[in-house]
């Protein structure tokens, strides 16, 4: 690994890790205690390991080292699931800089701080990249080497493009969804960032493989992305803009007020689609706006988790 690679992995988990002290400093009640396990019997201490558990009661009375063992719950499985389709890179100078995110670098250390706390709560974790196809999917688990891995497959997402970046495919997450849902054989709960901005032919069919994970019995919570009023509303001033699809590199010249009505019908036709349908199948619909902060994904998140348990 190379020396920029390790020191930009290296900020990224330690954001992860402050983002979530913050979180639970803020809160009343700390979500450490969301893990509970219930004695079990006694075995004897074996010299070097934690002494977190030992019995020293037991100790006074028999004047040897005892450690509690515990029956824990069954502990959550999570996989985190990022469109990192080229419609995430929005705004592009933005890439990177998780102070002021884009889609992408927000979806990104959103998701690491949630396996920070996931990890914190010994519970498992997973990480699924994708487009219009599966390009990474790592299953579920709760090593600490588990943990540096994925951060180093997040650390790959938001280093910034460097001159001309190759664009990736367009969005078409309906068949990688579908696979998700059958891959994961295990009851998990499934986090989903993306912004959804696909074809108006895809949109049926991202619902489905949606419903799809549902009918597997997972649990689904989907952040819905997007880059405040810029993107929601078109705010931008009256004189001509260039655009350039990200997807496609198709490039247009014109004043955004010529078209921004019709466009914030469609955008909000769309989220408003999103948000039935994700009440008809039971999935959590959170629209995120990625310049609001990270407490948007953590709050919600920590709730899914809980009732999932």
């Amino acid at each position: 690994m190379e020396l920029d690679s390790l020191s930009r992995y290296r900020n990224l988990s330690l954001f992860a890790r402050q983002v979530v002290e913050g979180f639970i400093t803020g809160r009343h009640r700390s979500p450490y205690h969301g893990f509970s396990a219930e004695f079990s019997d006694y075995r004897q201490y074996n010299p070097g390991e934690s002494t977190r558990n030992i019995d020293y009661r037991l100790y006074g009375r028999t004047d040897r080292l005892y450690v509690k063992q515990f029956e824990e719950e069954t502990n959550l499985r999570c996989q985190l699931v990022i469109d990192h389709s080229a419609s995430m890179l929005f705004p592009t100078a933005q890439h990177g800089n998780p102070e002021k995110p884009n889609k992408l670098t927000f979806s990104a250390y959103a998701s690491a701080a949630l396996i920070e706390l996931l990890h914190r709560q010994r519970d498992a974790f997973g990480l699924t990249l994708v487009s219009s196809q599966i390009d990474s999917h790592t299953p579920a688990r709760s090593s600490s080497l588990h943990q540096k891995h994925l951060m180093a497959l997040l650390d790959s997402l938001v280093q910034p493009p460097k001159d001309s970046p190759k664009q990736p495919s367009g969005t078409a997450l309906a068949e990688p969804l579908h696979l998700i849902a059958e891959q994961i054989h295990r009851r998990s709960l499934v986090a989903l960032f993306t912004d959804a901005l696909v074809r108006d032919s895809e949109q049926e069919p991202l619902l489905d493989a949606l419903r799809h994970l549902r009918h597997n019995k997972h649990e689904v919570i989907l952040f819905h992305t997007y880059h405040g009023p810029s993107e929601l509303e078109l705010d931008y001033d009256a004189r001509p803009h260039l655009f350039i699809d990200l997807e496609s590199g198709r490039q247009l010249k014109l004043t955004p007020t010529e078209i921004a009505q019709t466009y914030r019908r469609h955008m909000h036709q769309t989220f408003a689609l999103l948000q039935q349908r994700a009440l008809q199948y039971r999935i959590d619909y959170l629209p995120v706006d990625v310049s609001l902060g990270f407490h948007q994904v953590l709050q919600p998140f920590l709730l899914k988790r809980n009732k999932s348990k």
